[in-house]
């Protein structure tokens, strides 16, 4: 019995270590950023989502809605959102704005991203965890949350 609980713990000490591995691995890269234009499209893993690609259904998330005072409200109203919800900002420009959000206990790292369409008149978001293969719907939930609440703030102007 002292064997396998010996076994047991020697195992778990191990996918900690691994974890923790991961999630300093994942300090080191950065945010696809825009690839002719457009965000990157997702990797074939569950762990990304993007509103850029509609014929993707397994990544496939609605983009935000625009902003009633246009382009020039969306990236301070989303910076804003986005830090609120313990994201780091790490670019902004007029049409873009890349994002950081770490886990709580093993410090991974996921990249969210973001893309204003003036022509179209749509914000288009893109989150994904930078290593491992799937995230529980982390990056799905974090963009149903930044939608609410981005509404919600240029709702009550």
């Amino acid at each position: 019995m002292k064997i396998v609980f010996i076994i047991i713990l020697a195992i778990a000490a191990t996918v900690m270590l691994l974890f923790f591995a991961l999630g300093m691995v994942s300090w080191s890269g950065e945010p696809p950023g825009l690839v002719d234009g457009v965000l990157a499209k997702c990797p074939d893993k569950p762990n990304c989502v993007c509103s850029e690609y509609g014929e993707d259904r397994a990544h496939y998330i609605d983009p935000l809605p625009f902003p009633p005072g246009g382009q020039a409200d969306a990236l301070p109203i989303l910076k804003s959102v986005i830090e609120e919800m313990g994201g780091t900002v790490l670019a902004a420009r007029d049409d873009y704005l890349a994002a950081t959000f770490s886990s709580a206990i093993f410090r991974f790292v996921d990249d969210l991203e973001v893309r204003v369409d003036g022509a179209r008149q749509q914000i288009h978001i893109r989150s994904a965890s930078r290593v491992g293969y799937g995230d529980g719907g982390v990056n799905k939930r974090r963009v149903e949350r930044l939608s609410e609440l981005y509404t919600a703030r240029f709702s009550a102007r």
